[in-house]
C-alpha cells in the first residue's frame, strides 16, 4: 500500500529567512523535504548560502528583491528577519509556513518528534471560534467538543487564517526580561490549541507560524525594521496586530498553541535592547491604537482593510514619531507591490 501523500504538498510553501547555511534543514528533512522552500537571504547578497541536497527551493537575495520590485523594494527590510515577508509575496501557494533557522524539531512528553507542519495544517483546515470562548479549547480537535452552554448558532465557527505555534527551550522574551531571567527555559508542554477571541490582541512570533495566504496574505507585512530604521524585533508583532484587527473585521480566526518547535539559541539581550529600545516605549501607544482601531464597511478585502489601517497609522501614530509616517507609506507600497506580483489577488480587490 502506497504511503499517503504529505498534506497540502502542492498548496504550501515554507518560507525561511537566513544569513547562514541551512544545515538545520537536515533535522527537518522527514517533514519538509516533500515541500517547496522559499529562502530569503538577508545581508550580503554576494555570500553563498548552502542548502542540503534533496530540497526543492528557490532562493532570493537583496539583488533579486531589488530586481523584482524595483523602487518598491524599499518596503522590504534589510539586515532583519522581517525580509521574510518578501517570500510571502512571491509565493503562488495558498498556505505559508515560516520558521527561523535556529528552530529545531521538538519532542512531545512521550519523546516522539513533533511534526510542526502537520499540526499547523490541522489548525488551518479546521474552523476557529473567536466569537465565544470554548473552555475545552479547540472543539474541532480529536477528543474535544463544544461544552454545555456553547451557542449552537456559533458552532460552525469561522475560517482560520492564522496558526501561531510556540517554542520549547528558549522563550520568546524581550530584552529586559532576558536580562533578568538569563537562564530561564520553557520546559512546559501544554497540549492545547485555542482561538484568540475577537477584540483581543496578541504578540505574534514569526519563528513558528502558518497562515492562509489567500485569506490574509496581504496583511502579513513585517514592516520596516533593521538597517536604517529606529526599531527592530517588532516586525512579527506589527504584522500580528494588523492581521488580528483585519481578521476580526472580516470574520476570520487566529489560533495559538500547538505545535511546538525547539528554539535552540538565545539572542544577545544587549543587542536586542538596542533594537527594541524605541519599541518598548512606543508599544504603550501602539497597543491602544490597535485596540481602538475600527475599519469601515467599505473595507471588504484584506487590501482595502490594510490601506485604511495604513492611513490611520499615519494620522494617529505619526504623532508619536515620524517613523510611523514612513512605515505607513511603506504599508501602502507593500500592497501595491503585492498586487503587481499577484494580479488575481488584485482582481479580487
Amino acid at each position: 500500500m502506497a504511503a499517503a501523500a504529505p498534506p497540502l504538498k502542492d498548496e504550501l510553501d515554507i518560507v525561511i529567512p537566513t544569513i547562514r547555511n541551512l544545515d538545520f534543514l537536515e533535522m527537518w528533512r522527514p517533514f519538509f523535504e516533500p515541500y517547496h522552500l522559499i529562502i530569503v537571504q538577508d545581508g550580503d547578497p554576494s555570500k553563498t548560502i548552502k542548502v542540503p541536497e534533496g530540497f526543492d527551493y528557490e532562493l532570493y537575495n537583496r539583488n533579486d528583491i531589488n530586481r523584482i520590485l524595483g523602487p518598491k523594494a524599499s518596503c522590504i527590510s534589510f539586515k532583519d528577519s522581517a525580509c521574510r515577508c518578501f517570500g510571502y509575496m512571491v509565493s503562488k501557494k495558498k498556505y505559508i509556513f515560516t520558521i527561523d533557522d535556529d528552530c529545531f524539531v521538538a519532542k512531545d512528553p512521550s519523546g516522539k518528534q513533533i511534526n510542526a507542519l502537520e499540526q499547523h495544517i490541522k489548525n488551518l483546515l479546521s474552523p476557529s471560534t473567536p466569537l465565544f470562548f470554548n473552555t475545552l479549547y479547540d472543539p474541532f480537535r480529536e477528543g474535544s467538543d463544544f461544552v454545555r452552554g456553547y451557542p449552537f448558532s456559533l458552532r460552525e465557527g469561522v475560517p482560520t487564517a492564522v496558526s501561531h505555534g510556540l517554542w520549547l527551550n528558549i522563550p520568546d522574551y524581550d530584552a529586559p526580561t532576558q536580562l533578568v531571567k538569563p537562564l530561564e527555559r520553557n520546559t512546559k508542554y501544554v497540549d492545547a490549541v485555542l482561538t484568540i477571541p475577537k477584540g483581543t490582541l496578541f504578540p505574534m512570533c514569526g519563528m513558528n507560524l502558518a497562515f492562509d495566504r489567500d485569506l490574509i496574505g496581504p496583511a502579513m507585512y513585517f514592516g520596516l525594521m533593521g538597517d536604517g530604521q529606529p526599531i527592530g524585533r517588532y516586525d512579527d508583532m506589527w504584522a500580528g496586530w494588523c492581521t488580528k484587527v483585519i481578521c476580526d473585521h472580516l470574520g476570520l480566526g487566529v489560533k495559538t498553541g500547538l505545535p511546538y518547535i525547539w528554539h535552540s539559541k538565545a539572542s544577545n539581550p544587549f543587542v536586542n535592547l538596542r533594537k527594541e529600545y524605541n519599541g518598548i516605549f512606543w508599544q504603550e501607544e501602539i497597543i491602544p491604537f490597535f485596540q481602538a482601531a475600527t475599519l469601515s464597511k467599505d473595507s471588504t478585502t484584506v487590501q482595502k482593510c490594510y490601506i485604511e489601517l495604513a492611513k490611520q497609522v499615519k494620522e494617529k501614530l505619526g504623532k508619536v514619531d515620524p517613523y510611523f509616517v514612513k512605515l505607513a507609506d511603506a504599508m501602502e507600497t507593500w500592497i501595491q507591490a503585492w498586487d503587481e506580483l499577484n494580479p488575481t489577488s488584485k482582481a479580487a480587490k
